[in-house]
Parts: structure tokens; C-alpha cells; sequence
């Protein structure tokens, strides 16, 4: 018996039980649906491609998955150097992963250990445990991605261990911003936020400002800024990554990835974060290792997506819809809607 997400299963209404998908679209037995959450937002060139597919047919005539463990192969070197040259500044060292949620996870164990590993010559690093994090976030529904949220659904399996002690949620104003920071700075690893729009938090839009005024702060005070794109990268934001607009110590990345066609993510640091680890002692090394990070069929998906995403042009194609956008919602009211929000290529009533 399948054991469905986020459902009640006594409760639940049978799902529908797709036969075929291609483009935008979804198909019943009898009934042709268009797919406009994407996959929980991971099918950015659709269903069917065939360019992806090709790539992935192409690999498995290899080998499909070895372990990066002691190895290394042709498709995990390539994609790993391409997002070297893809992603802004020294963005360069590329951490896999098989999902977002794990990647989130693998981000805030970077940044405790990045503050541990420095314990020798600064032994003040020892008390910097906590995490600063935004209210409504969603980082996925691992443990500490899910204590670094705030969504009331998770909040009831958190409760058995107490009370949170090592996250602060603030909300996106740059007073609260500012706050915060006075008041915790000594005791702050890390800032993690979903830039620019938080998505399962209810498509939840705010202002580039508050990102600035945080990079402004985590530099002053030695913290690390993390940028959960799973959701907002390659496009969604109307921006490639907002990562080009304000950079963080971390990346994580995921979902549209692949272009959604096998599970995979990425945990992107900077050159500052890496070299915190990089030692004679063992003792300092980044002690993690999913079984399928690096997998050759994720990662030769990876490299044509990235691929069509530049040669397409595909930020061009956001901007006209979004331009649509704006244009067929301009005026749209109902007593029934509160507020439209757009941005890039989201749209929410």
C-alpha cells in the first residue's frame, strides 16, 4: 500500500492516476490536466523533453550510480565545474545530495562545524549554536529543516523535544533584522532564508532591502548566510538565482536542478566556507555522505537542464510571463480574493 504525503489516509480522496504526461500537461484515462504547480515546482522544461531524456539514455548505457566515496566519474566532475562557472562569485564547491531537504540539512551542519572547526585559534566560536531563521519559512521536512521552519503543521512533532532553544524566527523587516543581530550576534552560526519569496509559507513576497541589510550584518558579525533556492532558483524569482543580486556564504539548490527528472540537490559553498574545513586534521572534515549524491543519471539530467536553461534563454521567456501576467491579472478582483501577488514566473490569488 502507498503511504501518500501530507494526507490523512482514512480521509483522502483517491488521487489522480496519471498515464502519461507531456509538456504542461497531465493525463487520466479520461481527462487532460494542465500541471500548474510543476511538480512542487521542479518540471521548469515540462514533461517529456527529449533532450532530457536523451541525456539520461545516454548515461545509463554507461552506468547509472557508482558512490563518490574513494570514486569520481565524467558527469558529477562536469556538473560540478559548470555550476562553478554558473553560479555568482566563489560560489565553487559543490556538496550533493539526492533532495532539497537533505541539502538544507548538510547547509546548517556546514555552518555549525564551520564555527566548531575555528574553536582552536578562537575558542568564543564554541557558544555561536544558534540560528537565525524567518517566520512562515519552509526548508523541507528532514529534522533541523524542519526546526529552522515555522510551519504549524510540523510544530506538534517538534513539541516532543521542548521548547526550540537554538533557532530564533523573525519576520522580514529590517527592524526586526536589525534586532536581532544586537542582540544575539555572539551566539549566531548562521541566518537561513528562502530570498525573496517564501513559497510554502504561503507565497510570501518581500523586498531585495532586507537581504542587502542582512549580508551588510552577517559580514559584520561574522555569520553565515544561507540562501535556500530549492524553490526560488533558475528563474522563479524573475532573477536566475537571487543569489546574483546578494550573495551568500551558502547555496542550496534543488528541484529544478534536474529539471525535475530524477531527485537531486546541491549545497554550494563559498571559498571562505570551504576552507574552513580544508586541514591536515580528519578531525575537521565534513563528516556526510548520502548514498546517491553524485549520481550519474542526476547529474547528466542536471547538465542539460542548465544547458537549455541558457541556450533557450529562459529568463527571457520568465520575463514575458510575468509581463503576461501583470497584464491578465491587472484590474482581477473578487470579494472572495484578498490580495494577487506576482513575481517572476509565480502568480498567487
Amino acid at each position: 500500500m502507498i503511504w501518500y504525503p501530507y494526507e490523512q489516509m482514512k480521509t483522502m480522496k483517491a488521487p489522480y492516476k496519471i498515464i502519461k504526461a507531456k509538456g504542461v500537461h497531465l493525463y487520466t484515462e479520461d481527462q487532460e490536466l494542465i500541471d500548474s504547480v510543476s511538480s512542487w515546482w521542479c518540471m521548469i522544461h515540462g514533461y517529456q523533453h527529449p533532450e532530457l531524456t536523451a541525456a539520461i539514455q545516454e548515461q545509463a548505457a554507461n552506468f547509472c550510480h557508482v558512490m563518490l566515496g574513494g570514486l569520481t566519474h565524467d558527469p558529477v566532475e562536469k556538473l560540478s565545474a559548470k555550476l562553478e562557472e554558473f553560479l555568482p562569485g566563489d560560489l565553487n564547491y559543490c556538496f550533493f545530495s539526492d533532495s532539497g531537504s537533505v541539502a538544507v540539512e548538510v547547509a546548517l551542519k556546514m555552518a555549525l562545524q564551520y564555527n566548531t572547526n575555528q574553536c582552536d585559534d578562537h575558542p568564543e566560536m564554541k557558544k555561536r549554536t544558534l540560528i537565525l531563521a524567518l517566520e512562515h519559512a519552509y526548508h523541507g521536512d528532514t529534522f533541523k529543516a524542519m526546526e529552522v521552519g515555522d510551519d504549524e503543521d510540523y510544530h506538534f512533532v517538534l513539541e516532543a523535544y521542548g521548547e526550540k532553544t537554538d533557532v530564533i524566527h523573525i519576520p522580514t523587516r529590517i527592524d526586526a533584522l536589525e534586532e536581532a543581530f544586537a542582540r544575539y550576534h555572539e551566539r549566531l552560526n548562521s541566518f537561513i532564508v528562502e530570498p525573496l519569496l517564501q513559497g510554502a509559507g504561503g507565497m510570501r513576497m518581500y523586498d531585495i532591502a532586507f537581504l542587502k541589510r542582512a549580508r551588510e550584518l552577517c559580514d559584520q558579525y561574522d555569520v553565515l548566510l544561507i540562501f535556500d533556492e530549492v524553490a526560488t532558483g533558475f528563474g522563479r524569482t524573475g532573477n536566475r538565482f537571487v543569489a546574483d543580486l546578494v550573495q551568500p556564504a551558502i547555496l542550496v539548490l534543488g528541484k529544478a536542478l534536474t529539471g525535475g527528472y530524477i531527485g537531486h540537490a546541491a549545497t554550494v559553498a563559498s571559498r571562505r566556507v570551504f576552507s574552513g574545513f580544508y586541514s591536515d586534521d580528519p578531525a575537521k572534515a565534513l563528516m556526510h555522505g548520502p548514498t546517491f549524491m553524485g549520481n550519474a543519471l542526476a547529474c547528466a539530467a542536471a547538465l542539460e537542464s542548465i544547458r537549455l536553461f541558457e541556450e533557450e534563454d529562459y529568463m527571457s521567456k520568465i520575463a514575458r510571463i510575468e509581463a503576461i501576467t501583470r497584464r491578465e491579472m491587472a484590474g482581477f478582483g473578487d470579494e472572495r480574493i484578498k490580495e494577487v501577488r506576482i513575481m517572476g514566473g509565480c502568480v498567487c490569488v
